[in-house]
């Protein structure tokens, strides 16, 4: 038998694989993590859901994902749950359910909705309105303006207060798509 020597001098195939996929695995993370940013920045964003504003359809700490792609190609619908900015501080967002209109004429008389002098039958609120606050007097909502309320319309801070008022539509990041938390009572919305 005759044995072979090896040679200092000769490359050996490993090391230039383990490289080469090194350099295809760092390519990867990259592009997932490009991905990603991609997705938050204009796809969907993580939304927290603090007090009892809309109870019983959301509860305190319940986590939620927007839907920001959605509104690029239609227009909110009256009932779509949305995430807008509070206008007086920056970082915190509020989620409320549209009520009224671009063009529309919304008033609360006798604790419930009205829209262009017709009540709102349909209304998700399941109890009177205590305070009307600024919507005792009709408000004719602008070309690019919603109304929004609390589902717990006696325990919210929506349109009828002059701090938060009509939300513009540039405002609204985007709806309520998904309930990650808690778990068991996960669901599209």
């Amino acid at each position: 038998m005759r044995a072979e020597r090896s040679s200092g001098n000769q490359k050996k195939p490993g090391k230039k694989l383990q490289a080469k996929d090194l350099g295809f695995f760092l390519i990867y993370i990259g592009a997932a993590a490009l991905a990603v940013l991609l997705l938050i920045a204009f796809v969907v964003q993580r939304a927290d859901v603090y007090g009892r504003s809309m109870e019983p359809v959301l509860q305190h700490r319940d986590v939620l994902l927007v839907d920001k792609l959605s509104y690029r190609f239609s227009e909110p619908a009256r009932y779509d749950i949305v995430v807008f900015e509070y206008r007086l501080r920056e970082g915190r967002y509020y989620t409320k359910r549209i009520i009224g209109l671009p063009g529309e004429t919304v008033q609360i008389k006798d604790g419930w909705v009205y829209i262009n002098g017709q009540k709102l039958e349909d209304d998700v609120g399941a109890e009177p309105i205590a305070e009307a606050r600024q919507a005792a007097e009709p408000i004719t909502l602008g070309e690019d303006e919603y109304f929004v309320l609390g589902d717990n319309r006696n325990f919210s801070s929506d349109s009828r207060d002059p701090d938060v008022g009509n939300i513009r539509r540039d405002e609204i990041i985007g709806k309520i798509w998904i309930r990650l938390w808690p778990l068991g009572k996960m669901k599209v919305e």
